[in-house]
């Protein structure tokens, strides 16, 4: 067994980064009578949370059926049931409500703070990890863990500062938006003691193109619209909601929620988008709607009429595609025909998809230690039980919508809970 030297001073539990996770394990342990360091390697904890949400913070999902909220982990479900009957989303509401941070339900169930401010939950979570007496260390960046057996004994960090424990817990993050700190080091250090870890990728991502007249349409909304994404003819994805366009290609968060799965299509081939911008109303409707607005309008061109029923430069967009191409004519002189093919084009506006922003402008990315390898009863490493694994550090895809904090919520209790149940036993 290592023997301290001199003043070093021995932990119950020392977290390696100070994001939800982290913060909410550290106070938990804490709570419970846990003696707790969090090293930061950035200069303040919390970095990607004071953002997340744009700054709002969707903090978890109002979804309190514990069946329907893990169905939203399809590939990791099985996995989760048991953290999340220890903490589930109403867990997450009694916890934050019974520190005064009051919380609102919006559309799709998904919450924020009261006051829409991320930066209102990230104190919540500080004044909770300083009253359980925890220690906090910022701009301390680990670089080596060092262990004995099937245990981890001690850290150490850049600035040649070694600390000891009898409980560690790795809450480093995932690899997307590495600006705020995520890089992947959890996975590394993962890699260095044996674990199995799946290299990152972008998982919640907008998509890009480059058909350019979607570039063109930068900044454009269309609010209430179907998409389908589609390969070798066939439709492989649908989803109806809002899209944004953008100078890359397309995003919101029903373009993001789609990533995954057209990325995983994009493994096994070419595929296109199609954007039905009327699904509500059927083609030939669609077509007498249009009839009616070329006989009101004989004499005038088309590209000062279509903005009626389409935003203004959506129509123009559209006139100018090369197999419509109707930009500068009189309404009087366009064919059935050329009509039809109009309505067809505004059921069914394709466009290419070339890839995603990658993970630099993934909101989540994929990738992780494998499931298998960790005890989800106590958030334990099967290989070493004094190493907790955190949050974004395991391998499990899930969707915008709170489901990603609440993950960290919910690992991080149960982490805490862990190390203050063995120092109470």
């Amino acid at each position: 067994m290592t023997k301290l030297k001199g003043n070093q001073k021995e932990y119950d539990l020392i977290v390696i980064g100070g994001g939800p996770s982290g913060m909410m394990m550290a106070g938990r342990a804490g709570e419970m009578g846990a003696r707790v360091l969090i090293l930061e390697k950035n200069k303040g904890l919390g970095t990607k949370l004071q953002i997340t949400g744009g700054g709002r913070c969707n903090l978890t999902n109002a979804e309190f059926d514990i069946q329907k909220f893990l169905a939203n982990f399809p590939q990791s479900k099985q996995f989760l049931f048991s953290p999340f009957s220890k903490f589930s989303s109403e867990n997450t509401f009694t916890f934050f409500e019974k520190k005064r941070l009051p919380l609102v339900v919006e559309a799709r169930k998904r919450v924020f703070p009261e006051s829409q401010k991320a930066n209102d939950v990230f104190k919540t979570l500080e004044r909770y990890v300083r009253s359980g007496g925890g220690e906090i260390k910022t701009d301390s960046q680990v670089t080596k863990i060092n262990k004995e057996n099937n245990k981890i004994v001690s850290v150490e960090t850049k600035k040649g500062e070694k600390y000891f424990a009898h409980n560690f817990a790795l809450a480093t993050g995932g690899a997307s938006a590495s600006w705020t700190g995520s890089t992947g080091d959890g996975f590394k250090w993962l890699n260095k003691l044996g674990h199995t870890v799946k290299e990152p990728t972008a998982n919640l991502v907008p998509l890009t193109t480059n058909d350019r007249w979607v570039h063109k349409l930068s900044g454009i909304t269309l609010s209430f619209m179907t998409i389908r994404f589609i390969q070798n003819g066939k439709t492989k994805l649908k989803k109806t909601g809002k899209i944004l366009f953008t100078h890359f290609g397309v995003s919101g968060p029903l373009i993001i929620n789609s990533s995954f799965e057209v990325k995983e299509l994009m493994k096994k081939g070419h595929v296109t988008a199609s954007i039905d911008m009327f699904p509500d109303t059927e083609e030939n409707l669609l077509d007498q709607r249009v009839l009616k607005l070329f006989e009101k309008n004989k004499n005038k061109v088309i590209k000062n009429i279509l903005p009626e029923i389409l935003p203004k430069k959506v129509a123009q967009e559209i006139l100018q595609l090369p197999d419509i191409n109707l930009l500068e004519r009189e309404v009087n002189s366009i064919t059935k025909e050329e009509r039809k093919a109009l309505v067809k084009k505004m059921k069914g506006l394709s466009f290419d998809i070339s890839g995603t922003l990658g993970l630099e402008k993934s909101i989540i990315a994929d990738g992780g230690i494998a499931l298998e390898e960790v005890n989800f009863k106590n958030m334990t490493s099967k290989i070493y039980p004094n190493l907790y694994l955190l949050g974004d550090i395991l391998n499990i895809n899930r969707p915008s919508g709170g489901f990603s904090l609440q993950l960290c919520w919910t690992t991080g209790w149960v982490a805490g809970s862990d190390v203050g149940e063995k120092l109470n036993n």
